[in-house]
Parts: C-alpha cells; sequence; structure tokens
C-alpha cells in the first residue's frame, strides 16, 4: 500500500496536467517527487525554499491571480508557523487555497516537537469558513483532495498521515459514514483512529460514525445516531471537536468525551506506534476510556 503523501505527489501531478488553474507551491519538503511536475509545468510547480510564511503568501498571490494554489510542507511548518499568512493572505483577503500537510501529531517522533503538530486542526478553528478533510487512507485522500481542488475557491485543509487504516471506506465529503450501530453511546472515529475504534468497541452496543471530513462537522449524522453519550476518538489535540458535537446536541442533555493527543508534551522518541500507545489511542486505552465513561 502506498503512504497518503505517495498518492497525494501523484494525484497531484494529474492535476497539473488535467486543469490549468492548478498551481503547486512547496517549501522544499516533497520537492524531489514534483520534479518531473516542474519540468512539465515550470511556471505552475513553485519551491520556495524553507520560507513557510513566503509560502502562503505566494498561495494567497496565486489565488487571487485566478489559480488554484495547492499549498504542502509538513503540519507543523504549514498551519502553526504561518499562522499569520494563512489568517491574512487568504482569510482576510477572501481567496481560497488547499493546504495539504505530511506528518501530523506523531508521525515522525525522532524529528522531535519541531516536527509535530497537534494542534492544526484546533488552530483553524479559530478562521472562520475552512473546509478539513483527515482521510485515513490513501483512496480516501485522492478523492478528498480532488474534491478540495475542484470546490470552487473555498480554504480547504486536507490533514494527511503516515497513521492510516487498512482499508478505504466510501466516504463523503462532509458526511460521516455510519459503519456500526448501538443504542448506548456513539462513538466518532476520526480519519486514521478507525480501525483502534472498531477493535476497542468491539462487543459493545455502540453507534460507531466515521469521520474523514471534521469541518464542516455533520451534526446532523451526531443527532441521527440517537445517543446523547458521545466520545469522539481523534488523531490531534484532544478535545478539538467537542464543542461542535456540543452545539450539534445543544436542545438535548448529553455527554461528550474527547479523546485525542494530550496538550502536555510526550518527551521520548520511539516509533509512531509507540506515542500512540502513549497517548491511549492505541485499541486498549480507547476501551479502558471507554468503559470507565460509560460505566460499562
Amino acid at each position: 500500500m502506498d503512504t497518503m503523501r505517495e498518492r497525494f505527489v501523484s494525484v497531484t501531478t494529474d492535476l497539473l496536467d488535467e486543469d490549468p488553474r492548478t498551481a503547486v507551491v512547496l517549501a522544499d519538503i516533497s520537492a524531489s517527487q514534483f520534479g518531473g511536475a516542474a519540468q512539465a509545468h515550470p511556471d505552475r510547480v513553485l519551491n520556495v525554499g524553507i520560507r513557510e510564511q513566503l509560502l502562503i503568501g505566494v498561495a494567497g498571490g496565486l489565488a487571487l491571480a485566478g489559480m488554484r494554489p495547492i499549498a504542502h510542507t509538513f503540519a507543523s511548518f504549514l498551519i502553526e508557523r504561518p499562522f499569520e499568512q494563512i489568517k491574512l493572505d487568504l482569510n482576510h483577503q477572501g481567496v481560497g487555497a488547499v493546504l495539504v500537510s505530511a506528518l501530523g501529531s506523531y508521525d515522525w517522533p525522532t524529528g522531535g516537537r519541531t516536527h509535530m503538530s497537534p494542534g492544526d486542526v484546533a488552530l483553524l478553528d479559530t478562521l472562520p469558513d475552512w473546509t478539513v478533510h483527515v482521510p485515513g487512507h490513501p483512496d480516501e485522500a485522492e478523492k478528498l483532495l480532488r474534491h478540495a481542488v475542484a470546490d470552487g475557491d473555498r480554504n480547504v485543509y486536507v490533514r494527511l498521515s503516515n497513521h492510516q487504516n487498512q482499508q478505504a471506506r466510501e466516504v463523503e465529503a462532509g458526511r460521516f459514514l455510519t459503519v456500526r450501530e448501538g443504542s448506548k453511546a456513539t462513538v466518532v472515529a476520526v480519519g486514521p483512529m478507525l480501525d483502534a475504534v472498531l477493535e476497542a468497541t468491539q462487543g459493545m452496543d455502540v453507534t460507531v460514525l466515521y469521520a474523514a471530513t471534521v469541518r464542516p462537522f455533520d451534526g446532523t449524522a451526531l443527532r441521527a445516531a440517537g445517543n446523547t453519550d458521545v466520545v469522539l476518538v481523534e488523531p490531534y489535540l484532544a478535545g478539538t471537536s467537542n464543542n461542535a458535537a456540543h452545539d450539534a446536541l445543544a436542545d438535548l442533555p448529553h455527554r461528550v468525551l474527547g479523546l485525542g493527543v494530550p496538550k502536555e508534551e510526550h518527551r521520548h522518541y520511539g516509533e509512531m506506534d509507540d506515542h500512540i500507545r502513549a497517548y491511549g489511542l492505541d485499541a486498549a486505552g480507547i476501551r479502558e476510556r471507554l468503559v470507565s465513561f460509560l460505566k460499562l
């Protein structure tokens, strides 16, 4: 199986051939993989070097000129470092771009804290009108990326990760997918958390919803599940979507538990799976929290 990042490169290369409005802006990361595309489209594959603020500024300029720019680098350098430019050069200017990250909250522990971005989605929540896709498989990443590029001139964040599920699901942009039905609670598994959630909830009388798009938050699907105990399992900062769930159920007595990466920094290297276990985001850790919350 290829990775989401590898699929991003191949699909984006195709999009450059298919749509003359498409442009790619890079900050060294993945630049070598776009070598052929840069030769074929030298005016639409731009590498600004390790200048992430300029990355977003150039994307904003291309959008003002009528292009559909795709900006790409690691999540921490794409969202956190140039956040002021995202706020001003995209939102304030009233133009849209597609931001596509690599790595995420815990993908490359040996890269250290500089390469971890568990707060990226929460940070974008401070800005209006962002669509956020969190695919859990390369096939989903391809579908959602193509949707993002074709999505008018909206601002879209596609959050890619080395952490992925074993199989793709028939996702639809903006909609949660019902994977399992139950009457005791609803568990929303975001992107690459689905496999662990399905294992953790084996034998439990719970509904499992799968979210490959988290903004807009599909409150309609959450309400339709019919349960007022809700557990959100997200591969980034714990509690990021709690308010969205509360809003969806505002007129009903309900409880919400947000599982994800804690604010406290995990100061050990190891491998990605070690970090997932340390955060309690493996199947055993998720099940333990569910049993405690639901008093099963």
